[in-house]
Protein backbone atom coordinates (compact mmCIF):
# COMPACT_ATOMS: atom_id res chain seq x y z
CA UNK A 1 0.00 0.00 0.00
CA UNK A 2 1.45 3.20 -1.17
CA UNK A 3 1.80 6.66 1.52
CA UNK A 4 -1.03 8.31 -0.67
CA UNK A 5 -3.15 5.70 -0.06
CA UNK A 6 -2.65 5.43 3.54
CA UNK A 7 -3.19 9.65 3.44
CA UNK A 8 -6.07 9.87 1.25
CA UNK A 9 -9.11 8.70 1.41
CA UNK A 10 -10.25 6.71 -1.81
CA UNK A 11 -12.77 8.90 -3.56
CA UNK A 12 -16.13 7.64 -3.60
CA UNK A 13 -17.15 8.61 -7.22
CA UNK A 14 -16.70 7.21 -10.27
CA UNK A 15 -12.88 6.76 -11.41
CA UNK A 16 -11.64 5.43 -7.59
CA UNK A 17 -8.98 8.75 -8.02
CA UNK A 18 -8.18 10.55 -4.79
CA UNK A 19 -10.04 13.36 -4.39
CA UNK A 20 -7.89 16.14 -5.18
CA UNK A 21 -9.57 19.40 -5.09
CA UNK A 22 -10.00 19.84 -1.17
CA UNK A 23 -5.88 18.88 -0.48
CA UNK A 24 -4.92 21.60 -3.37
CA UNK A 25 -6.97 24.21 -1.45
CA UNK A 26 -5.54 23.03 1.62
CA UNK A 27 -2.29 23.35 0.41
CA UNK A 28 -3.14 26.58 -1.43
CA UNK A 29 -4.16 27.76 1.83
CA UNK A 30 -1.13 26.56 3.72
CA UNK A 31 1.00 28.21 1.51
CA UNK A 32 -0.87 31.74 1.07
CA UNK A 33 -0.81 31.76 5.36
CA UNK A 34 2.84 30.63 5.26
CA UNK A 35 4.16 33.74 3.09
CA UNK A 36 1.45 35.85 5.21
CA UNK A 37 2.74 34.92 8.22
CA UNK A 38 6.55 35.13 7.30
CA UNK A 39 7.17 38.64 4.68
CA UNK A 40 4.70 40.60 5.54
CA UNK A 41 4.03 43.23 8.31
CA UNK A 42 0.80 42.29 10.07
CA UNK A 43 1.46 41.99 13.44
CA UNK A 44 -2.12 39.52 14.63
CA UNK A 45 -2.64 35.77 14.95
CA UNK A 46 -2.16 34.91 11.29
CA UNK A 47 -1.39 31.32 11.97
CA UNK A 48 -4.84 30.65 13.51
CA UNK A 49 -5.87 30.21 9.81
CA UNK A 50 -4.08 26.90 9.57
CA UNK A 51 -7.15 25.64 11.36
CA UNK A 52 -8.82 26.33 8.15
CA UNK A 53 -6.64 24.44 6.22
CA UNK A 54 -6.83 21.36 8.46
CA UNK A 55 -10.75 21.69 7.72
CA UNK A 56 -10.74 21.18 4.06
CA UNK A 57 -7.67 18.75 4.36
CA UNK A 58 -9.84 16.82 6.53
CA UNK A 59 -12.79 16.21 3.53
CA UNK A 60 -9.87 14.10 1.74
CA UNK A 61 -7.41 12.71 4.35
CA UNK A 62 -7.49 9.84 6.83
CA UNK A 63 -6.56 10.11 10.27
CA UNK A 64 -2.87 9.49 9.17
CA UNK A 65 -3.02 12.27 6.70
CA UNK A 66 -4.75 14.88 9.31
CA UNK A 67 -1.79 13.95 11.80
CA UNK A 68 0.82 14.96 8.92
CA UNK A 69 -0.97 17.93 7.99
CA UNK A 70 -0.89 19.04 11.62
CA UNK A 71 2.27 18.58 12.48
CA UNK A 72 3.36 20.21 9.06
CA UNK A 73 1.28 23.18 9.88
CA UNK A 74 2.47 23.44 13.53
CA UNK A 75 6.13 23.81 11.86
CA UNK A 76 5.14 26.00 9.21
CA UNK A 77 3.87 28.01 12.17
CA UNK A 78 7.04 27.44 13.91
CA UNK A 79 9.53 27.93 11.10
CA UNK A 80 7.24 31.47 10.39
CA UNK A 81 7.93 32.64 14.25
CA UNK A 82 11.38 31.56 14.33
CA UNK A 83 11.82 33.87 10.88
CA UNK A 84 10.07 37.06 11.67
CA UNK A 85 11.36 37.27 15.53
CA UNK A 86 14.56 34.98 16.12
CA UNK A 87 16.03 36.04 19.46
CA UNK A 88 14.06 39.10 20.18
CA UNK A 89 10.56 37.66 20.34
CA UNK A 90 7.86 39.61 22.29
CA UNK A 91 5.08 38.75 24.19
CA UNK A 92 2.40 39.15 21.97
CA UNK A 93 4.07 37.37 18.94
CA UNK A 94 4.69 34.58 21.74
CA UNK A 95 1.02 35.14 22.90
CA UNK A 96 0.08 34.70 19.42
CA UNK A 97 2.25 31.45 18.59
CA UNK A 98 0.34 29.39 20.91
CA UNK A 99 -3.04 30.69 20.27
CA UNK A 100 -1.91 29.44 16.88
CA UNK A 101 -0.98 26.17 18.48
CA UNK A 102 -3.42 25.52 20.71
CA UNK A 103 -5.95 25.78 18.14
CA UNK A 104 -4.30 23.46 15.75
CA UNK A 105 -4.22 20.70 18.63
CA UNK A 106 -7.56 21.27 19.40
CA UNK A 107 -9.02 21.39 15.95
CA UNK A 108 -6.68 18.16 15.57
CA UNK A 109 -8.23 16.40 18.61
CA UNK A 110 -12.30 17.31 17.18
CA UNK A 111 -11.07 16.17 13.41
CA UNK A 112 -10.10 13.05 15.13
CA UNK A 113 -13.12 12.12 16.45
CA UNK A 114 -14.97 13.54 13.73
CA UNK A 115 -13.20 11.30 11.48
CA UNK A 116 -13.50 7.63 13.85
CA UNK A 117 -17.70 8.68 14.47
CA UNK A 118 -17.63 8.37 10.34
CA UNK A 119 -15.55 5.60 10.02
CA UNK A 120 -17.88 3.54 13.22
CA UNK A 121 -20.84 5.21 11.02
CA UNK A 122 -19.40 3.83 7.45
CA UNK A 123 -18.95 0.38 9.62
CA UNK A 124 -22.21 0.70 11.17
CA UNK A 125 -23.51 0.52 7.50
CA UNK A 126 -21.61 -1.31 5.61
CA UNK A 127 -23.41 -3.91 8.26
CA UNK A 128 -26.32 -3.01 7.99
CA UNK A 129 -26.07 -3.54 4.00
CA UNK A 130 -24.74 -6.78 4.66
CA UNK A 131 -27.08 -7.62 6.97
CA UNK A 132 -30.18 -6.68 4.79
CA UNK A 133 -28.43 -8.47 2.04
CA UNK A 134 -28.76 -11.53 3.90
CA UNK A 135 -31.70 -11.28 4.67
CA UNK A 136 -33.05 -10.82 1.42
CA UNK A 137 -31.08 -13.65 0.33
CA UNK A 138 -32.80 -15.96 2.65
CA UNK A 139 -36.11 -14.35 2.32
CA UNK A 140 -35.58 -14.45 -1.79
CA UNK A 141 -34.03 -18.03 -2.02
CA UNK A 142 -36.03 -20.26 1.47
CA UNK A 143 -38.41 -22.44 0.17
CA UNK A 144 -40.90 -21.62 2.91
CA UNK A 145 -43.12 -18.96 0.74
CA UNK A 146 -42.76 -15.64 2.32
CA UNK A 147 -44.92 -12.30 2.13
CA UNK A 148 -43.71 -8.91 3.66
CA UNK A 149 -47.10 -7.09 4.27
CA UNK A 150 -47.89 -3.65 5.57
CA UNK A 151 -50.46 -4.32 8.41
CA UNK A 152 -49.59 -0.68 10.16
CA UNK A 153 -53.49 1.12 8.79
CA UNK A 154 -54.81 -2.13 10.08
CA UNK A 155 -53.01 -2.11 13.43
CA UNK A 156 -54.20 1.67 13.74
CA UNK A 157 -57.57 0.54 13.18
CA UNK A 158 -57.42 -2.25 15.75
CA UNK A 159 -56.14 -0.27 18.26
CA UNK A 160 -58.43 2.79 18.17
CA UNK A 161 -61.25 0.21 18.11
CA UNK A 162 -59.51 -1.03 21.25
CA UNK A 163 -59.54 2.78 22.62
CA UNK A 164 -62.85 2.84 22.33
CA UNK A 165 -63.52 -0.20 24.62
CA UNK A 166 -64.00 -3.04 21.77
CA UNK A 167 -62.27 -6.24 23.14
CA UNK A 168 -64.35 -9.24 21.36
CA UNK A 169 -63.49 -8.64 17.28
CA UNK A 170 -66.12 -11.16 16.02
CA UNK A 171 -69.24 -9.63 17.71
CA UNK A 172 -67.81 -6.13 16.38
CA UNK A 173 -67.49 -7.41 13.59
CA UNK A 174 -71.35 -9.33 13.06
CA UNK A 175 -72.60 -5.66 14.18
CA UNK A 176 -70.67 -4.21 11.36
CA UNK A 177 -71.87 -5.24 7.82
CA UNK A 178 -68.57 -5.08 5.45
CA UNK A 179 -66.00 -4.33 8.45
CA UNK A 180 -63.87 -7.60 7.63
CA UNK A 181 -63.86 -6.48 3.87
CA UNK A 182 -62.95 -3.15 4.65
CA UNK A 183 -60.25 -4.28 7.08
CA UNK A 184 -58.77 -6.86 4.20
CA UNK A 185 -58.23 -4.17 2.05
CA UNK A 186 -56.02 -2.03 4.75
CA UNK A 187 -53.24 -4.91 4.12
CA UNK A 188 -51.07 -4.28 1.36
CA UNK A 189 -48.35 -6.92 0.06
CA UNK A 190 -44.76 -5.22 0.39
CA UNK A 191 -42.51 -8.09 -1.17
CA UNK A 192 -43.28 -12.23 -1.99
CA UNK A 193 -40.21 -14.61 -2.71
CA UNK A 194 -40.70 -16.85 -5.10
CA UNK A 195 -41.71 -19.93 -2.99
CA UNK A 196 -44.72 -17.60 -2.37
CA UNK A 197 -45.44 -17.74 -6.40
CA UNK A 198 -44.84 -21.12 -6.62
CA UNK A 199 -47.49 -21.54 -3.90
CA UNK A 200 -50.71 -19.86 -4.93
CA UNK A 201 -48.91 -18.10 -8.46
CA UNK A 202 -47.89 -14.86 -9.72
CA UNK A 203 -51.22 -12.75 -9.62
CA UNK A 204 -52.19 -14.01 -5.90
CA UNK A 205 -49.07 -12.97 -4.70
CA UNK A 206 -48.18 -9.71 -6.87
CA UNK A 207 -47.06 -6.21 -4.93
CA UNK A 208 -50.23 -3.95 -4.20
CA UNK A 209 -53.97 -5.30 -2.51
CA UNK A 210 -53.94 -8.47 -0.87
CA UNK A 211 -55.59 -10.98 -3.31
CA UNK A 212 -59.07 -12.84 -2.82
CA UNK A 213 -56.68 -16.20 -2.55
CA UNK A 214 -54.58 -14.70 0.32
CA UNK A 215 -57.30 -14.38 2.52
CA UNK A 216 -58.19 -17.10 4.38
CA UNK A 217 -61.97 -17.82 5.69
CA UNK A 218 -62.96 -14.67 7.35
CA UNK A 219 -63.25 -16.26 10.70
CA UNK A 220 -59.82 -17.01 10.65
CA UNK A 221 -58.76 -13.46 9.27
CA UNK A 222 -60.69 -12.30 12.34
CA UNK A 223 -58.79 -14.31 14.62
CA UNK A 224 -55.83 -13.11 13.12
CA UNK A 225 -57.18 -9.56 13.79
CA UNK A 226 -58.10 -10.60 17.40
CA UNK A 227 -54.11 -11.72 18.19
CA UNK A 228 -53.20 -8.07 17.04
CA UNK A 229 -55.51 -6.72 19.33
CA UNK A 230 -54.36 -9.12 22.43
CA UNK A 231 -50.69 -8.27 21.34
CA UNK A 232 -49.77 -11.23 20.81
CA UNK A 233 -46.65 -12.06 19.06
CA UNK A 234 -47.54 -15.07 16.83
CA UNK A 235 -50.51 -16.20 15.17
CA UNK A 236 -50.54 -19.86 13.87
CA UNK A 237 -53.07 -21.97 12.06
CA UNK A 238 -54.52 -24.04 8.73
CA UNK A 239 -56.04 -22.14 6.41
CA UNK A 240 -57.46 -22.85 3.09
CA UNK A 241 -56.42 -21.23 0.03
CA UNK A 242 -57.15 -21.43 -3.59
CA UNK A 243 -54.27 -20.43 -5.97
CA UNK A 244 -54.19 -18.56 -9.38
CA UNK A 245 -55.34 -22.01 -11.34
CA UNK A 246 -58.21 -22.53 -8.80
CA UNK A 247 -56.74 -25.62 -7.08
CA UNK A 248 -57.62 -25.96 -3.34
CA UNK A 249 -54.92 -25.89 -1.17
CA UNK A 250 -54.25 -26.15 2.51
CA UNK A 251 -51.71 -24.61 4.37
CA UNK A 252 -50.16 -23.51 7.51
CA UNK A 253 -50.41 -20.01 8.40
CA UNK A 254 -47.50 -18.20 10.25
CA UNK A 255 -47.50 -14.08 11.04
CA UNK A 256 -44.78 -12.73 13.50
CA UNK A 257 -46.31 -9.71 15.00
CA UNK A 258 -43.63 -7.30 15.81
CA UNK A 259 -43.52 -5.46 19.27
CA UNK A 260 -43.15 -2.01 17.97
CA UNK A 261 -46.47 -0.37 16.23
CA UNK A 262 -44.19 1.55 13.98
CA UNK A 263 -42.92 -1.96 12.30
CA UNK A 264 -46.22 -3.27 11.24
CA UNK A 265 -45.22 -1.65 7.87
CA UNK A 266 -43.32 -5.32 7.40
CA UNK A 267 -44.61 -8.33 9.03
CA UNK A 268 -43.58 -11.26 8.11
CA UNK A 269 -45.69 -13.96 6.89
CA UNK A 270 -44.98 -17.64 6.06
CA UNK A 271 -47.15 -20.42 4.81
CA UNK A 272 -46.02 -23.96 4.50
CA UNK A 273 -48.18 -26.38 2.12
CA UNK A 274 -49.53 -28.88 4.19
CA UNK A 275 -52.07 -30.61 1.51
CA UNK A 276 -50.00 -33.70 0.62
CA UNK A 277 -49.51 -34.07 4.38
CA UNK A 278 -52.90 -33.78 5.87
CA UNK A 279 -54.31 -35.92 2.96
CA UNK A 280 -51.55 -38.84 3.61
CA UNK A 281 -52.54 -38.12 7.76
CA UNK A 282 -56.25 -38.89 6.74
CA UNK A 283 -55.50 -41.66 4.64
CA UNK A 284 -53.27 -43.18 6.93
CA UNK A 285 -55.76 -42.67 9.81
CA UNK A 286 -58.54 -44.39 7.85
CA UNK A 287 -55.84 -47.28 7.10
CA UNK A 288 -54.95 -47.54 10.31
CA UNK A 289 -58.82 -47.81 11.69
CA UNK A 290 -59.34 -50.58 9.00
CA UNK A 291 -56.29 -52.41 9.71
CA UNK A 292 -57.79 -52.56 13.82
CA UNK A 293 -61.24 -53.17 12.67
CA UNK A 294 -59.65 -56.23 10.12
CA UNK A 295 -57.25 -57.50 13.05
CA UNK A 296 -60.10 -57.70 15.34
CA UNK A 297 -62.14 -59.60 12.50
CA UNK A 298 -59.10 -61.67 12.39
CA UNK A 299 -59.28 -62.39 15.87
CA UNK A 300 -62.58 -63.89 16.09
CA UNK A 301 -61.81 -66.12 12.69
CA UNK A 302 -59.20 -67.56 14.73
CA UNK A 303 -61.82 -67.94 18.09
CA UNK A 304 -64.49 -69.09 15.84
CA UNK A 305 -63.93 -72.41 16.32
CA UNK A 306 -63.48 -72.15 20.03
CA UNK A 307 -66.83 -70.21 19.96
CA UNK A 308 -68.97 -72.91 18.30
CA UNK A 309 -67.87 -75.68 20.34
CA UNK A 310 -68.28 -73.49 23.71
CA UNK A 311 -71.45 -72.96 22.79
CA UNK A 312 -72.76 -76.41 22.48
CA UNK A 313 -72.01 -76.75 26.20
CA UNK A 314 -74.15 -74.35 27.60
CA UNK A 315 -76.84 -74.82 24.80
CA UNK A 316 -76.38 -78.41 25.48
CA UNK A 317 -77.17 -77.85 29.12
CA UNK A 318 -80.12 -75.60 28.70
CA UNK A 319 -82.02 -78.01 26.45
CA UNK A 320 -81.28 -81.00 28.73
CA UNK A 321 -82.18 -78.28 31.73
CA UNK A 322 -85.56 -77.32 30.09
CA UNK A 323 -86.66 -81.57 29.51
CA UNK A 324 -85.64 -82.14 32.98
CA UNK A 325 -88.18 -79.00 33.85
CA UNK A 326 -90.60 -80.67 32.19
CA UNK A 327 -90.22 -84.09 33.37
CA UNK A 328 -90.81 -82.86 37.41
CA UNK A 329 -93.80 -80.74 36.26
CA UNK A 330 -95.28 -83.63 34.89
CA UNK A 331 -95.09 -85.51 37.99
CA UNK A 332 -98.85 -85.67 39.93
CA UNK A 333 -98.19 -84.04 42.31
CA UNK A 334 -95.39 -81.88 40.41
CA UNK A 335 -92.28 -81.12 41.74
CA UNK A 336 -92.05 -77.45 42.03
CA UNK A 337 -88.63 -77.75 44.25
CA UNK A 338 -87.33 -79.14 41.78
CA UNK A 339 -88.57 -77.54 38.96
CA UNK A 340 -87.17 -74.25 40.39
CA UNK A 341 -83.24 -75.34 40.42
CA UNK A 342 -83.62 -76.68 36.85
CA UNK A 343 -84.91 -73.46 35.68
CA UNK A 344 -82.13 -71.82 37.45
CA UNK A 345 -79.63 -73.55 35.88
CA UNK A 346 -81.43 -72.97 32.06
CA UNK A 347 -80.84 -69.30 33.56
CA UNK A 348 -77.10 -69.40 34.78
CA UNK A 349 -76.33 -71.57 31.28
CA UNK A 350 -78.48 -69.14 29.19
CA UNK A 351 -76.04 -65.81 30.97
CA UNK A 352 -72.98 -67.99 30.19
CA UNK A 353 -73.84 -68.44 26.22
CA UNK A 354 -75.26 -64.21 25.98
CA UNK A 355 -71.24 -63.46 27.89
CA UNK A 356 -69.59 -66.07 24.83
CA UNK A 357 -71.76 -64.15 22.19
CA UNK A 358 -71.26 -60.29 23.88
CA UNK A 359 -67.27 -60.92 24.32
CA UNK A 360 -66.92 -62.06 20.36
CA UNK A 361 -69.21 -59.28 18.78
CA UNK A 362 -67.10 -56.89 20.87
CA UNK A 363 -63.97 -57.11 18.98
CA UNK A 364 -65.76 -55.94 16.17
CA UNK A 365 -67.18 -52.90 17.98
CA UNK A 366 -66.43 -49.24 17.14
CA UNK A 367 -66.72 -48.46 20.51
CA UNK A 368 -64.57 -47.97 23.38
CA UNK A 369 -63.34 -50.71 25.93
CA UNK A 370 -64.26 -51.13 29.57
CA UNK A 371 -61.89 -51.24 31.90
CA UNK A 372 -62.56 -53.26 34.27
CA UNK A 373 -60.55 -54.80 37.56
CA UNK A 374 -59.47 -58.45 36.70
CA UNK A 375 -57.76 -61.46 37.60
CA UNK A 376 -55.21 -62.89 35.31
CA UNK A 377 -55.70 -66.56 36.70
CA UNK A 378 -59.26 -66.11 35.70
CA UNK A 379 -58.51 -64.49 32.62
CA UNK A 380 -55.98 -67.25 31.55
CA UNK A 381 -58.14 -70.42 32.54
CA UNK A 382 -61.27 -68.61 30.97
CA UNK A 383 -59.37 -67.90 27.77
CA UNK A 384 -58.36 -71.64 27.94
CA UNK A 385 -61.70 -72.95 28.37
CA UNK A 386 -62.03 -70.81 25.14
CA UNK A 387 -59.68 -72.42 23.01
CA UNK A 388 -60.32 -76.19 24.93
CA UNK A 389 -61.24 -77.78 21.21
CA UNK A 390 -58.23 -76.09 19.00
CA UNK A 391 -56.15 -77.79 22.22
CA UNK A 392 -57.70 -81.10 22.03
CA UNK A 393 -57.80 -81.18 18.28
CA UNK A 394 -53.57 -80.25 18.01
CA UNK A 395 -53.12 -82.78 21.06
CA UNK A 396 -51.52 -79.70 23.00
CA UNK A 397 -50.99 -79.56 26.60
CA UNK A 398 -51.12 -76.04 28.29
CA UNK A 399 -49.09 -76.06 31.73
CA UNK A 400 -50.09 -72.84 33.99
CA UNK A 401 -47.40 -71.81 36.29
CA UNK A 402 -48.92 -69.21 38.59
CA UNK A 403 -47.65 -66.80 41.57
CA UNK A 404 -49.17 -64.71 43.53
CA UNK A 405 -50.14 -61.84 41.95
CA UNK A 406 -52.79 -58.31 42.72
CA UNK A 407 -55.40 -57.90 39.77
CA UNK A 408 -55.08 -55.11 37.36
CA UNK A 409 -57.11 -52.72 35.49
CA UNK A 410 -57.52 -53.52 31.57
CA UNK A 411 -59.63 -54.46 29.12
CA UNK A 412 -60.98 -57.95 29.41
CA UNK A 413 -61.41 -58.93 25.74
CA UNK A 414 -58.40 -57.19 24.30
CA UNK A 415 -55.95 -58.90 26.98
CA UNK A 416 -58.14 -62.47 26.02
CA UNK A 417 -57.47 -61.05 22.40
CA UNK A 418 -53.67 -61.35 23.16
CA UNK A 419 -53.50 -64.52 24.97
CA UNK A 420 -56.00 -66.24 21.84
CA UNK A 421 -53.29 -65.25 18.98
CA UNK A 422 -50.15 -66.40 21.29
CA UNK A 423 -51.35 -69.59 21.68
CA UNK A 424 -53.07 -69.69 18.24
CA UNK A 425 -49.42 -69.04 16.67
CA UNK A 426 -47.72 -71.28 19.09
CA UNK A 427 -50.63 -74.79 18.00
CA UNK A 428 -49.70 -73.59 14.31
CA UNK A 429 -46.04 -73.32 14.56
CA UNK A 430 -46.10 -76.81 15.95
CA UNK A 431 -48.31 -78.23 13.28
CA UNK A 432 -46.05 -76.94 10.77
CA UNK A 433 -43.31 -78.68 12.36
CA UNK A 434 -44.17 -81.49 12.94
CA UNK A 435 -43.64 -81.64 16.45
CA UNK A 436 -45.19 -85.09 18.40
CA UNK A 437 -44.80 -83.87 22.57
CA UNK A 438 -46.50 -80.42 21.95
CA UNK A 439 -47.17 -78.22 24.82
CA UNK A 440 -47.43 -74.97 26.39
CA UNK A 441 -46.18 -73.07 29.38
CA UNK A 442 -47.99 -70.14 30.52
CA UNK A 443 -45.98 -68.29 33.19
CA UNK A 444 -47.91 -65.65 35.52
CA UNK A 445 -45.74 -63.58 37.97
CA UNK A 446 -44.84 -60.23 39.30
CA UNK A 447 -42.24 -58.38 37.30
CA UNK A 448 -41.84 -55.29 39.97
CA UNK A 449 -44.18 -52.98 41.91
CA UNK A 450 -45.76 -51.58 39.18
CA UNK A 451 -46.21 -54.86 36.53
CA UNK A 452 -47.12 -58.37 36.11
CA UNK A 453 -45.58 -60.85 33.32
CA UNK A 454 -47.07 -63.34 31.58
CA UNK A 455 -44.77 -65.42 29.45
CA UNK A 456 -46.07 -67.66 26.67
CA UNK A 457 -43.57 -70.58 25.82
CA UNK A 458 -44.18 -73.60 23.17
CA UNK A 459 -42.05 -76.92 22.64
CA UNK A 460 -41.88 -75.55 18.50
CA UNK A 461 -39.39 -74.91 16.67
CA UNK A 462 -38.87 -71.33 17.20
CA UNK A 463 -38.61 -68.15 15.50
CA UNK A 464 -36.20 -68.07 12.48
CA UNK A 465 -33.25 -65.57 12.55
CA UNK A 466 -34.25 -63.84 9.31
CA UNK A 467 -37.65 -63.51 11.12
CA UNK A 468 -36.81 -61.92 14.35
CA UNK A 469 -36.45 -58.46 13.15
CA UNK A 470 -39.58 -58.29 11.43
CA UNK A 471 -41.48 -60.28 13.64
CA UNK A 472 -43.46 -57.36 14.64
CA UNK A 473 -43.68 -55.60 11.32
CA UNK A 474 -47.32 -55.66 10.01
CA UNK A 475 -48.14 -57.78 6.79
CA UNK A 476 -44.98 -59.69 7.84
CA UNK A 477 -46.08 -63.59 8.12
CA UNK A 478 -44.30 -66.74 8.02
CA UNK A 479 -47.53 -68.78 6.94
CA UNK A 480 -48.94 -69.35 3.76
CA UNK A 481 -52.52 -68.17 4.31
CA UNK A 482 -51.30 -66.16 7.50
CA UNK A 483 -52.18 -62.09 6.94
CA UNK A 484 -49.20 -60.84 9.69
CA UNK A 485 -51.25 -59.01 11.45
CA UNK A 486 -51.66 -60.69 14.60
CA UNK A 487 -48.50 -60.03 16.55
CA UNK A 488 -48.67 -56.43 15.29
CA UNK A 489 -52.08 -55.87 16.34
CA UNK A 490 -51.10 -57.52 19.48
CA UNK A 491 -48.04 -55.10 20.32
CA UNK A 492 -49.95 -52.15 19.28
CA UNK A 493 -52.88 -53.12 21.70
CA UNK A 494 -50.97 -53.49 24.56
CA UNK A 495 -48.82 -50.54 23.85
CA UNK A 496 -51.59 -48.31 24.01
CA UNK A 497 -52.48 -49.13 27.41
CA UNK A 498 -49.01 -48.81 28.56
CA UNK A 499 -47.76 -52.63 28.24
CA UNK A 500 -45.36 -54.46 25.74
CA UNK A 501 -44.85 -57.35 24.20
CA UNK A 502 -41.66 -59.33 22.98
CA UNK A 503 -41.01 -62.01 21.88
CA UNK A 504 -37.59 -64.44 21.27
CA UNK A 505 -36.76 -68.14 21.77
CA UNK A 506 -36.04 -69.99 24.70
CA UNK A 507 -32.63 -71.09 25.38
CA UNK A 508 -33.97 -74.47 26.27
CA UNK A 509 -36.02 -74.63 22.90
CA UNK A 510 -38.94 -73.26 21.28
CA UNK A 511 -40.53 -69.37 20.67
CA UNK A 512 -41.30 -67.30 24.16
CA UNK A 513 -42.99 -64.03 23.66
CA UNK A 514 -43.12 -61.90 27.01
CA UNK A 515 -46.31 -59.71 28.08
CA UNK A 516 -45.54 -56.65 30.57
CA UNK A 517 -49.04 -55.55 31.99
CA UNK A 518 -48.99 -52.56 33.88
CA UNK A 519 -51.06 -53.04 37.33
CA UNK A 520 -52.91 -49.61 37.76
CA UNK A 521 -52.26 -47.98 34.11
CA UNK A 522 -52.12 -44.36 33.44
CA UNK A 523 -55.17 -43.85 31.33
CA UNK A 524 -57.89 -45.96 32.15
CA UNK A 525 -60.14 -45.61 29.22
CA UNK A 526 -59.90 -46.68 25.41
Amino acid sequence: MSIASRMFRPREMQSGRHHLLFPGLAAALAAAVFYVDTYTDLESAIAVIYVVTMLLAAQAVTRLGLLTIAATCAAMTLLSYAVTHGQDGDLQSTIRLIVALAALVVTTMLLLKTESARLTLLSINDALKESEARYRSIFDRTRVALWERDYSRLHAKLMNLKQQGVVNIKEYAREKPGFTDHCIDLIKVVASNEAARELLGPQSSAIGELKPSMIAAKEKFLDVMQAIMNDDRMFEDKVELRTDSNEDKLALLSISFPKEPAAFNRVIVSMVDVTQRELAAKALADAQAELTRASKAAAVGAMSASLAHELNQPLGAIIVNAQTLLRWLSREPPDLPAARRSAERMIRDSQRASDIIQNTRSLLAQSKGRVETIGLDDLVDETLILMEHELQRSGTTVRVEREDTPPLRAVKIELQQVLINLITNAIQAMDSAGIRERFITVRIELQDREHIRVTVRDSGPGIAADAKDKLFAPFFTTKAAGMGMGLSICRTTLEARGGRLDGGNHPDGGAVFEISLPIRPEMEYA
